[in-house]
C-alpha cells in the first residue's frame, strides 16, 4: 500500500498510528527518560512516534517529507 505525505496528514490521528504500525519500517529507536522515540520509514515520507513507556501511551506523532538527495 502506498500513501502520499499529504493524504497521511489528512487522516485522523488513530488512523495515522494504525497505518504506521501496519506498513512502516523501523529505522531508528532511542530512549530519553520515560519516552521512547521510534522513527518509521513509510513509502514516501518518515514518521516519528513518541511513546510514553510509563503509561504505555503514544505521546506524539510527527511526519516529515523526504526531500533530501541521498548519496552513498
Amino acid at each position: 500500500m502506498s500513501i502520499s505525505y499529504y493524504d497521511f496528514k489528512n487522516l485522523p490521528d488513530r488512523s495515522q498510528q494504525e497505518l504506521v504500525m501496519a506498513i512502516g519500517t523501523v529505522i531508528s529507536e532511542t530512549y530519553k527518560d520515560a519516552l521512547k522515540f521510534v522513527l518509521y520509514q513509510m513509502p514516501s515520507f518518515t514518521v516519528e512516534i513518541v511513546y510514553n513507556i510509563n503509561n504505555n501511551t503514544i505521546a506524539s506523532v510527527s511526519s516529515f517529507q523526504n526531500t533530501g538527495n541521498y548519496e552513498n
